[in-house]
């Protein structure tokens, strides 16, 4: 199974003690979003955990004490950096900072590992298709060849954006293959692979490939592991990614970016719940009451076996 600690908040940058203790301890509970009082408990041993994939918009306050973690799993990073200032993610490192953290990561996880996520593209006024062809550039200046690959996804529109994000402007299927070839061409120019996330458009007249940012093919290309050959039933509409488990919260993430689909636009909730984190419990937000069911998780493995030493797996398909 596939354990990803980044999709419901970014628990690099807040909870990383947390982290690190549930790793020690080998297991973590996870509430179920929708059935509250459903508690699922997983094992962190690597022989029931395939991979872990981490998702963040700042790696600093693990990098020390990543080893802990990379040396017993195999890991797969998405890190986020994108064109926005403060007014849309309040609380997330600058370019530069988060330019400078990747390239640290680098040297202890191998580009292999590291997917760079420019995503998602939105426009307003001040965030125009000249911006983001600007931004991109000259993130991929300095991430060309520090990473394996770039994915970035426009924006979903939710009717609460009215409120908290009013400048957003809904993009047209025009922008959308604009920014698109601009990204495509840019990508090329610096030979980073890149690809949609959570799109079924077709854009591949522009060197963009489909979306399927977590896929058994990129993750046994990374750690040099061979996975079986596994329908990947995605985890949303136009999703193309294997089925992983998320152990994070919604609501819980500090970052307070406007865009977000996982937190509420609510802050006062947000830092509720941050308040509630116990870095000593199981689970991320809070911790078990009587009222709670305790489950535990299934966990199936999709490896086969070690394949090729480090220095030759760039070249497997990372199936057998």
């Amino acid at each position: 199974m596939i354990i990803n600690t980044g999709m419901r908040t970014d628990i690099i940058q807040y909870y990383t003690p947390w982290l690190l203790k549930r790793f020690e301890e080998g297991y973590v509970f996870s509430r179920n979003p929708v059935y509250n009082y459903i508690v699922t408990r997983y094992e962190l041993n690597p022989n029931l955990v395939d991979c872990v994939i981490f998702c963040s918009k700042n790696y600093r306050p693990i990098l020390k004490d990543l080893h802990k973690i990379t040396d017993r799993f195999n890991t797969h990073f998405q890190y986020t950096i994108t064109a926005y200032d403060k007014d849309i993610e309040p609380n997330v490192p600058s370019i530069d900072e988060s330019i400078k953290t990747l390239l640290e990561l680098e040297k202890i996880v191998n580009s292999r590992r590291i997917c760079w996520r420019y995503d998602p593209v939105l426009l307003t006024n001040k965030y125009t298709i000249d911006v983001h062809k600007k931004t991109f550039e000259y993130i991929s200046s300095q991430l060309a060849g520090h990473i394996d690959r770039c994915i970035f996804s426009f924006v979903a529109f939710y009717n609460r954006f009215e409120n908290y994000l009013p400048e957003l402007v809904q993009m047209t299927e025009q922008e959308k293959d604009l920014l698109a070839k601009e990204l495509g061409t840019i990508a090329r120019k610096y030979n980073i692979h890149i690809q949609t996330c959570g799109t079924n458009g077709d854009y591949l007249k522009y060197g963009v490939y489909p979306s399927s940012c977590v896929n058994l093919e990129i993750l046994g290309k990374a750690n040099g592991v061979c996975f079986k050959k596994i329908k990947h039933s995605g985890l949303r509409i136009g999703c193309h990614c294997i089925e992983s488990r998320d152990i994070g919260a919604y609501t819980s993430c500090p970052n307070a970016c406007k865009y977000c689909y996982a937190n509420s636009q609510d802050l006062s909730k947000v830092m509720e719940n941050y308040k509630k984190h116990d870095p000593n419990s199981p689970l991320l937000i809070g911790n078990l009451t009587e009222q709670d069911t305790l489950q535990h998780g299934k966990q199936i493995s999709f490896l086969v076996k070690s394949i090729k030493p480090q220095r030759e797996f760039f070249f497997s398909s990372g199936f057998c």
